[in-house]
C-alpha cells in the first residue's frame, strides 16, 4: 500500500504510535527524512517497534485517557520531510498486521534554550546534607494535588513522617542535575499531580534508542522532543524516565516531582514501582556508551540509591506488576542496579551498554564509600 504524500511542519523526532499499548506491530518500521537546511535526505533508518518503556497497568497515566502503544522516538534533527516504510511478515495479512490507529509522529521539540544547570556541587557537604534530608516515603503510591505540588517538589524539607537511616550512611556526593527548568519544559503538558511509591529499591538503566546523531547542545531538544513523545504521543502522565544523561555526562531531571523522591516513573513495565529509571540518550546495542555518560550514570546512582540504603552490588526483591517476562505477582531478585532487560524482554539498554554494568555497580558502591 502506498499513502499520499501531504506537507507538513518542521519536525526533529519521529515515531509511530496505535490505539492499543498491548496491541504489537509486526514486521519492520524504516523512516528517512530531508534536512531542513541542506535539503538533503537521510538513509533509511531503523525504528524500534517492541513497546518496553511503559507505565504499569492500572497506573493511572494520561488522565484517564488509555496510553497508547508505541516505537521508539527517533532523532533526526531539523527535519522538514519524512518516508515511512512498513514491511510486514505476510504480505497477505496487511489488514490484520496492522495495529488499529497507526499513524506517524512529527514532534517539534520548540527553539533550543540555554541549558540552567542546576543541583549542588558534588562536594562531601552535598552528601551529608542529601542523607539529612533523605526521604523515607509512606506505603503505596502517594498522590499529591496541584496545589501542594511546589512544596512536594521541594528536596530540601524532610516531609512528615520521614526520618535519617540509623547506623552507617552511605551516599554518594550528589552531581549536578539540570532541573526541568533549565532543558525547557513546558509544565503544561503534563498532569499536574505528582505520585509516589514507597521507596527506591533499584535503578533500571536504559537507553533511549533515538540514535546518536545529536549534539550536547542539542540534547535539551532530545528531551523536549522525548517528554512531548511521552505525553501528548503516546498518553503518559509525563516523561517516562526519572532521570536522563547526555553523551557529555551532563544529567536531567525527568519526570517532575522532586529529584531526590521516590517518583513513579513510566520506564520498566512490570518494575516501575520502588525504583527509579535513568536513560542515556542514544542507541547501545553496536556503539558503546562515551565514557563521560557512564562516569555520570556511577555518580548518579550512587547519589540516589545512597538515599535509600541500596548497596549498588547487591539484590533486592521486588514484586512485578505483570510484563513479558515475569506474570503479575512474582518475587523477583533484581539486580540493585539493573538493565531494562532485566525486567523486561528488550534489547535496551543495549548489549555495549548492559556489558557495563558490572563495573558500574563497583564504582557506584566505591563512591557511595563501601
Amino acid at each position: 500500500r502506498t499513502l499520499t504524500a501531504r506537507a507538513v511542519h518542521p519536525f526533529s523526532l519521529v515515531g509511530v504510535v496505535w490505539d492499543d499499548a498491548a496491541a504489537p506491530l509486526h514486521g519492520r518500521a524504516q523512516v528517512r527524512t530531508r534536512a531542513h537546511d541542506s535539503g538533503a535526505w537521510s538513509a533509511w533508518q531503523e525504528l524500534q517497534t517492541g513497546t518496553d518503556d511503559a507505565p504499569d497497568p492500572g497506573a493511572g497515566e494520561g488522565g484517564g485517557t488509555a496510553a497508547r502503544g508505541s516505537t521508539a522516538p527517533l532523532w533526526v534533527g531539523v527535519s522538514d520531510a519524512v518516508q515511512l516504510r512498513l514491511t510486514l511478515p505476510d504480505a497477505h495479512r496487511v489488514t490484520a498486521a496492522l495495529p488499529r490507529g497507526l499513524r506517524l509522529e512529527l514532534v517539534d521539540p520548540g527553539p533550543d534554550t540555554p541549558v540552567v544547570r542546576g543541583g549542588p556541587p558534588a562536594t562531601a557537604e552535598a552528601a551529608a546534607s542529601s542523607a539529612a534530608n533523605a526521604p523515607l516515603a509512606p506505603l503505596g503510591a502517594t498522590e499529591i494535588p496541584a496545589a501542594d505540588q511546589a512544596t512536594a517538589a521541594r528536596t530540601d524539607i524532610p516531609a512528615a513522617g520521614e526520618r535519617v537511616p540509623a547506623g552507617p550512611v552511605h551516599i554518594g556526593a550528589r552531581p549536578r542535575i539540570v532541573t526541568r527548568a533549565g532543558w525547557g519544559a513546558d509544565e503544561k503538558l503534563r498532569e499536574a499531580r505528582f505520585v509516589y511509591t514507597r521507596t527506591v529499591r533499584a535503578a533500571f538503566v536504559h537507553h533511549s534508542a533515538t540514535g546518536n546523531n545529536y549534539t550536547c547542545a542539542q540534547a535539551p531538544s532530545v528531551i523536549r522532543g522525548l517528554y512531548r513523545y511521552h505525553v501528548k504521543s503516546s498518553h503518559w502522565r509525563d516523561i517516562g524516565y526519572n532521570f536522563l544523561i547526555d553523551k557529555c555526562g551532563t544529567i536531567y531531571e525527568g519526570r517532575a516531582g522532586g529529584v531526590a523522591k521516590p517518583v513513579l516513573g513510566a520506564h520498566t513495565l512490570g518494575f516501575n514501582n520502588d525504583s527509579t529509571g535513568i536513560a542515556l540518550l542514544g542507541s547501545f546495542g553496536k556503539d558503546a556508551p562515551p565514557a563521560p555518560a557512564l562516569e555520570a550514570l556511577g555518580r548518579l546512582t550512587a547519589w540516589k540509591l545512597g538515599l535509600y540504603g541500596a548497596d549498588p552490588r547487591g539484590r533486592t526483591p521486588m514484586t512485578s506488576t505483570g510484563g513479558n517476562l515475569y506474570r503479575k505477582g512474582l518475587v523477583v531478585r533484581q539486580h540493585v542496579i539493573s538493565g531494562h532487560r532485566d525486567g523486561f524482554k528488550t534489547e535496551c539498554p543495549g548489549a555495549r551498554l548492559y556489558a557495563d554494568l558490572p563495573a558500574l555497580r563497583e564504582t557506584a558502591a566505591r563512591l557511595q564509600g563501601r
